[in-house]
């Protein structure tokens, strides 16, 4: 089948884990030095926008190399391409956290967004090869609520490391944490897929075409991309507002981050339970929530705008997005289970160039000022999204589609 390692039956249980744990490394790759945003611009002597920049790099690289790894994976297996990912990922980090100058932090960042993409892109067809039915759905549905593990402890530890030993442990901190499970993966995981196709790119590329020019699957990845864009929105300009306008501490972005992560995970959790319900009808209200909240958030702004405002309107919104996002990933992945590598892949892929191009036109348009900015940026992308929704409800009207 393969030279390389095939995964053994009586290690499938923890190398599930180790696949699950591996799914909110892209999170971890953005949360955890959050709170140090605003250090690392004053100790590197630059702007807001360049050390926000390394963000906005690491999810641009992120997005393409998940549009273009799926087939790699899909032709040449999943378990070599994980590990030697996850040890330059390490290496990166390394470098990171021992260089003052920003390029190099920027093509380091853009080496974390290509590594990471193989990554999560083999944890996430892992499944899909592993798994089939019910159960499969069932995993594929607690993706989004795994990812928003990250969002709720990267910060939070995030923020102690900044406060006690400085901006550069963040990135010790993802050396370890992807060293640690390169060695587990080397001990308990091995290749799970059951048959390559062939490295061919005429054939891969009529593959793509064919997704692409399904409308619900591109929609539905607009979808994940604009909802999963008002969290980053947040991850980016928060720690702004609470430790220059507010006048708190890197610790208190953090706790605030830790909240506002939960939140997203509060709304995977409640998608999952109500998934057996008629998808539009549920989304769409959803969606109108999200708005009045919206709406709410700014028109408050008149009289009310601390650091509880902001974070009680900002819970509620990202707990819709987080909602959003579950119901459209569990169908964008299990959309094409044949080519399970190239459907994450894109999936994953537009997702994050999505986010990258809307969060950081927004943030350079509407800076990183108060809670009243933060709610135009909230507003423009549910707006944006309604548009979607609509579309995509027309689509399945007139098609006969259900998800």
């Amino acid at each position: 089948m393969n030279p390389a390692k095939t995964l053994k039956s009586e290690n499938q249980r923890i190398s599930t884990v180790l696949a699950f744990a591996l799914i909110p490394l892209s999170g971890f790759a953005t949360d955890v030095y959050i709170p140090s945003l605003p250090t690392m611009a004053a100790v590197l002597k630059v702007s807001d926008i360049q050390v926000q920049m390394t963000l906005t790099l690491f999810l641009i690289s992120y997005g393409i190399g998940q549009l273009f790894v799926g087939s790699f994976l899909d032709s040449f297996g999943r378990y070599r391409i994980n590990l030697v990912s996850l040890a330059v990922f390490a290496l990166a980090s390394i470098v990171i956290a021992n260089t003052s100058n920003i390029y190099l932090i920027y093509a380091m960042r853009i080496i974390h967004g290509i590594t990471v993409a193989a990554i999560v892109v083999s944890k996430r067809a892992y499944f899909i090869d592993v798994f089939s039915g019910d159960q499969l759905k069932h995993y594929l549905s607690m993706f989004s609520i795994i990812w928003a593990t990250a969002p709720i402890i990267a910060p939070f530890v995030g923020g102690y490391l900044q406060s006690y030993f400085g901006w550069q442990s963040n990135f010790y901190f993802l050396a370890v944490f992807a060293s640690i499970l390169l060695l587990l993966e080397l001990m308990f995981s091995g290749e799970t897929i059951r048959q390559k196709m062939t490295f061919n790119l005429k054939t891969i590329g009529l593959i793509y075409a064919d997704m692409i020019k399904t409308p619900s699957f591109t929609l539905g990845i607009v979808m994940l991309g604009l909802s999963y864009c008002m969290v980053m929105i947040y991850n980016m300009t928060g720690p702004f507002i609470i430790e220059h306008q507010l006048g708190f501490s890197p610790i208190v972005a953090g706790y605030s981050s830790l909240i506002l992560g939960s939140a997203v995970m509060v709304g995977g959790l409640i998608s999952k339970s109500t998934i057996h319900k008629p998808f539009t009808k549920r989304l769409t209200v959803n969606l109108g929530v999200q708005l009045f909240f919206g709406i709410a958030m700014l028109l408050s702004t008149g009289f009310v705008s601390n650091l509880y405002s902001m974070v009680i309107f900002a819970f509620i919104i990202h707990a819709v997005s987080g909602f959003t996002f579950n119901s459209f990933f569990t169908f964008c992945l299990s959309r094409f289970p044949k080519n399970a590598g190239i459907a994450s892949g894109l999936t994953g892929g537009f997702n994050y160039v999505i986010v990258s191009i809307f969060s950081y036109a927004i943030i350079y348009f509407i800076p990183a000022k108060d809670e009243a900015n933060l709610s135009y940026s909230y507003l423009i992308l549910i707006v944006l999204s309604a548009a979607v929704m609509f579309m995509i409800s027309r689509i399945m009207k007139r098609t006969g589609e259900k998800i």
